[in-house]
């Protein structure tokens, strides 16, 4: 069963949130207030997922989400927002958000997105993958494409193959039937590209994109 631990500032927010992920069989094992509850929290209740508010009052959820991430053997980030701004996605991507929803979307594009995180994929609404594909366009040129190209290229071939193939939004089994491997073996070829790369694998798309 997914661990999610919610965080925002709102109660009925996080009533909101815990009806619908137990609903779908998720467990929430714990929640936070504020962003500066966080870091407690996952060392305390240790869940797969933190599904984070960006708009706190003590500290956002970009800041909460980059501490998060500096954790050993951290959870998956879901960052979610009312404001479904260019800003907010770019934000929570930079700062290692694995997933990023508006709070306007549906139980089931939630539920959805938890759940794709918890397995190590990465979850963007359709706004969200729209601005990062954008970005990384107006960040390419010689200069950006040579430097993802070096980065790559401490992958090893298969790594690098799984990570193009990730690039184009596959899931983990997606991938395992395309190139005929268990969804495990990808998830750990995966972690271990993001990992020599410092980087998530929303990341590891945005990287693979400027290469290209």
């Amino acid at each position: 069963m997914t661990r999610v631990l919610v965080v925002d500032d709102d109660t009925m927010v996080r009533q909101f949130l815990r009806q619908i992920l137990t609903a779908r069989g998720l467990e929430v094992v714990g929640e936070a207030t504020d962003g500066d509850e966080v870091v407690a929290a996952v060392r305390a209740h240790r869940p797969d997922v933190v599904l984070m508010d960006l708009r706190m009052a003590r500290l956002d959820g970009v800041r909460a989400t980059a501490a998060v991430v500096e954790l050993p053997d951290p959870p998956g980030v879901v960052a979610m927002t009312s404001f479904d701004t260019e800003s907010a996605i770019l934000d929570a991507v930079h700062a290692g958000a694995a997933g990023f929803l508006a709070k306007d979307s549906g139980p089931d594009e939630l539920v959805a997105a938890v759940e794709a995180v918890a397995a190590g994929d990465g979850a963007l609404s359709p706004r969200a993958a729209r601005v990062v594909v954008e970005q990384v366009g107006k960040a390419s040129g010689a200069r950006g494409r040579d430097e993802a190209r070096a980065e790559l290229a401490r992958l090893t071939d298969r790594e690098r193959e799984i990570a193009h193939q990730a690039a184009r939004g596959l899931t983990n089994a997606q991938i395992g039937a395309e190139l005929y491997l268990g969804a495990a073996t990808v998830k750990t070829h995966l972690s271990t590209a993001c990992h020599k790369l410092g980087v998530n694998r929303v990341q590891l798309a945005v990287l693979v994109d400027r290469a290209a």
